[in-house]
């Protein structure tokens, strides 16, 4: 069988796009880690006056009363 160059062009076209594909699958998970291990690790040496005075503007932000 022969394989034409529209077939072999078709084929590597197929071959790209499933590259591409993983790749995009696997953008959510990395972009999830390094948000986790940010907020651990930027969480973890704060002082924790600053947590909660953020956690305090945030609840003022979304109009929550908070006391």
């Amino acid at each position: 069988m022969h394989i034409g160059p529209t077939t072999a062009s078709g084929l590597a076209a197929t071959e790209q796009l499933a590259a591409a594909q993983r790749s995009a699958a696997k953008l959510p998970a990395i972009l999830a880690l390094i948000l986790g291990i940010f907020m651990i690790l930027g969480t973890g040496f704060v002082h924790s006056s600053t947590i909660h005075n953020a956690a305090h503007d945030t609840r003022h932000a979304f109009t929550f009363p908070c006391h």
